[in-house]
C-alpha cells in the first residue's frame, strides 16, 4: 500500500491552483475594501465631462490599493497550508501607500487634463492632429503608470528614481510594455462592451497579468539597481 508523505500536503498542482484562487479572491476583496470610498463615489458620479476632476479624486485611493495588491500577488505562496494573503496585502499597503500616492496623484492629474481637453476639444481651436497626439500621450502615460506602479509596489526607490526607471523601461522592455498595452485594450473593450464595473471586479487577475508581463523589468531592476 502506498503512503502519502505528510510534507507533500498542500504542494501538488490542485493545491497550488486552489492557493492561487484563494489568494486572488482575498486580494480582490481587500483591494475593493481599501479603495471602496473612492469607487463608491466614482459609480455615483454622472458621466459628464465636468465631473472629471471629481472622478480623479475618487480614484486616488486606488493607487495605493493596487500597489498593495501587486505586492501581495508577487509574494504569494504556492503552499495551501502557508497562505497569508491578507497579512501580506496589509504589509504591502503599509509599505507602499505613500510612495504609490506620490506617483499616482500626479498621473491622475495629468490624465484628467488630457481627458478634459479631449472632451472639450472643439473649444480649444487646435488642429485635429492635436487630438490624436493627446490620445497617444494619454496611452503612453497609462503605460508609464503601469510600470511605475509595479516598481513602487516591489522596490523602495525614491519617487523620481521610480519615475525615471518606468520611463526608460517603456522602450527597453517593449514586450513588457506591449503586455501592459494588451491589458489596457482588453480592459477598455470589456468595459465598453460589458460593464463599467469590470476593471474593479477583475482587478486582481488583471494585476497578476501585469506582474507576469512585467517580469523582465522586475528582473533587471533587482539585478541592476538593488544590492
Amino acid at each position: 500500500m502506498s503512503t502519502v508523505r505528510a510534507d507533500a500536503f498542500g504542494t501538488g498542482p490542485l493545491s497550488r491552483a486552489a492557493a492561487l484562487i484563494h489568494t486572488l479572491v482575498i486580494v480582490e476583496a481587500l483591494l475593493l475594501l481599501t479603495a471602496a470610498p473612492g469607487l463608491v463615489g466614482l459609480f455615483l458620479l454622472a458621466p459628464d465631462p465636468a465631473n472629471l476632476p471629481l472622478a480623479a479624486l475618487c480614484l486616488l485611493p486606488l493607487g495605493p490599493s493596487a500597489a498593495a495588491a501587486l505586492y501581495a500577488l508577487h509574494h504569494r505562496g504556492g503552499d495551501l497550508t502557508e497562505l497569508r494573503p491578507s497579512r501580506v496585502f496589509l504589509r504591502g499597503w503599509r509599505l507602499g501607500a505613500g510612495p504609490a500616492l506620490k506617483l499616482w496623484a500626479p498621473l491622475l492629474g495629468w490624465l484628467t487634463v488630457i481627458a478634459f481637453t479631449l472632451t472639450h476639444f472643439p473649444a480649444t481651436g487646435l488642429p485635429g492632429w492635436w487630438a490624436f497626439l493627446l490620445a497617444v500621450t494619454g496611452v503612453g502615460s497609462l503605460l508609464w503608470g503601469a510600470h511605475a506602479l509595479v516598481l513602487t509596489a516591489l522596490f523602495a526607490f525614491r519617487a523620481r528614481d521610480t519615475a525615471r526607471l518606468a520611463a526608460s523601461f517603456l522602450f527597453r522592455h517593449p514586450r513588457a510594455t506591449l503586455g501592459a498595452l494588451s491589458l489596457l485594450i482588453l480592459t477598455a473593450a470589456g468595459t465598453a462592451l460589458l460593464t463599467e464595473a469590470l476593471p474593479a471586479l477583475l482587478a486582481a487577475p488583471l494585476l497578476l497579468s501585469l506582474l507576469r508581463a512585467g517580469r523582465p523589468l522586475i528582473t533587471e531592476t533587482r539585478e541592476e539597481f538593488t544590492a
